[in-house]
């Protein structure tokens, strides 16, 4: 009987031991969950989210802004949170970045022959005009960017609305060009930059373009002579 009762009493320690064991893995589990779990967005896209340093599939800057997990969200928390996600401080720099970035991705694809691609690029180069938040300016730079964007919108709009017109969409592209160092020139540049010149480009009158590659890869003549060109300022 002594015995009997010694096993009880030893299996009883056993099984409180094992639940405190499980009660300290079901209070460490949530944190761990948590910390791997978490999101962050793009200043610039807030729709776009992941781990934090990756890049944003639209602009290619790096998500930064936590998002926070629904289980610690309450309707205020809600609220406040999405409102910091997307009216986060988000400075004409990072307005400029985007569009650049934009301008980028179309020229890369004028360089490809590319028609249908510079298109679809030229289409979110005029959205991201379109996100500019001009009451961010002071009076005069909001003048000269409303007066840089009005014209570049117009040639971004014609080559996302000509897709299999490579020669149409190229002849915009010499004066969005232009448009682009402009709002280089008011607003500079937080990455290193190449403005290249092609001789033969707009009918032997010559261009210019923007690139973020020593190499000259020209996008007025594609395939025809990539490499036609030469480097006249760095950013």
């Amino acid at each position: 009987m002594k015995n009997i009762l010694l096993s009880a009493i030893a299996m009883a320690f056993v099984l409180v031991s094992c639940n405190q064991k499980n009660k300290e893995a079901l209070t460490t589990n949530p944190e761990k969950t948590e910390s791997t779990s978490q999101l962050y967005a793009c200043s610039m896209h807030p729709e776009v989210t992941g781990k934090k340093g990756d890049k944003c599939s639209k602009c290619g800057m790096e998500l930064t802004e936590p998002v926070a997990t629904t289980e610690s969200k309450t309707t205020d928390t809600i609220t406040k949170v999405e409102e910091t996600v997307v009216n986060s401080m988000v400075t004409p720099s990072d307005y400029v970045t985007d569009i650049i970035t934009c301008y980028i991705n179309l020229k890369n694809k004028l360089a490809k022959d590319d028609s249908k691609g510079a298109a679809e690029k030229g289409k979110m180069l005029l959205a991201s005009f379109n996100r500019f938040d001009a009451k961010t300016l002071d009076a005069k730079q909001k003048k000269e960017y409303l007066d840089i964007a009005d014209d570049a919108k117009e040639h971004a709009e014609h080559i996302g609305a000509n897709g299999d017109k490579l020669e149409h969409q190229r002849e915009h592209f010499v004066l969005l060009s232009k448009d682009i160092n402009d709002l280089i020139k008011v607003f500079g540049t937080k990455r290193k930059l190449y403005q290249d010149y092609c001789p033969m480009a707009d009918e032997g009158k010559g261009a210019i373009w923007i690139s973020e590659v020593k190499d000259i890869k020209n996008p007025y003549q594609g395939s025809k002579m990539l490499t036609c060109g030469s480097i006249k300022k760095t950013y």
